[in-house]
């Protein structure tokens, strides 16, 4: 059976929490029910997750994007961006955006390689006073 790439729903409720601890359930469970959360599954695992977030109510952006790592370099990355992106086209959005770490030098790669560029930084806003580097794409 090939990978599914699909919106959650409220049955992921409990893997999805498992790899997303830093957001609330009932956020999550939200998100859920709006379609803000994209998942990859082999058979029935979890093998990738994309939540969406909007900045100011208005403008998408990945809150989080993760492949187990068994998974990645086989495109699953992309797939669930492209099924984010053809999601977002038909909502009428012409962008979307993401960012990583300052000090995360493969997630900043991986953007570029989607076709992101960057558009800005937040000097130390995460822990150890590590900047993020944010990222737009047209879609």
């Amino acid at each position: 059976m090939p990978i599914t790439i699909r919106f959650g729903d409220i049955n992921d409720l409990k893997d999805v929490s498992n790899g997303d601890q830093h957001v609330p359930a009932h956020i999550l469970l939200w998100k859920l029910q709006n379609q803000e959360i994209i998942i990859a599954t082999d058979k029935a695992d979890l093998v990738g997750y994309l939540r969406l977030e909007y900045l100011w109510s208005k403008y998408p952006y990945i809150g989080l994007i993760i492949v187990r790592p068994d998974y990645r370099g086989n495109g699953l990355g992309k797939g669930l961006l492209e099924f984010a992106q053809a999601h977002l086209r038909k909502k009428g959005m012409k962008k979307i955006y993401s960012s990583s770490q300052a000090n995360e030098s493969d997630p900043q790669k991986w953007h570029r390689k989607m076709g992101f560029q960057e558009c800005g930084i937040i000097n130390g806003i995460n822990d150890g006073d590590i900047g993020e580097l944010f990222f737009a794409k047209e879609i």
